[in-house]
């Protein structure tokens, strides 16, 4: 079975597709924080000692383990030299 044949299986599922809703905000995080850094050319480590933090806590936020808080956006966000915005949809 292929990736896109389990895939389409596993999303007949009401409740994947509930839990995959449910997570998609913390995907999006976690894949602009990856494409940032890689733009950037930036291994985990490094990003963590401009951030003055240790890898562990890049690769939790990268994995989605854990959920980063504004400041630490913010600080992120300033490290890579990038715009963070927070948009809230009507």
């Amino acid at each position: 079975m292929t990736w896109k044949q389990h895939r389409e299986k596993l999303l007949k599922d009401p409740e994947v597709r509930k839990a995959l809703k449910e997570s998609e905000l913390e995907f999006q995080i976690a894949k602009s924080i990856i494409e940032a850094r890689l733009k950037r050319g930036l291994t985990q480590k490094e990003l963590s000692k401009r951030l003055n933090t240790k890898q562990s806590v890049i690769s939790r936020l990268e994995t989605i383990k854990t959920t980063p808080t504004l400041t630490f956006l913010k600080r992120l966000a300033r490290v890579l030299d990038v715009s963070l915005r927070v948009e809230l949809g009507v």
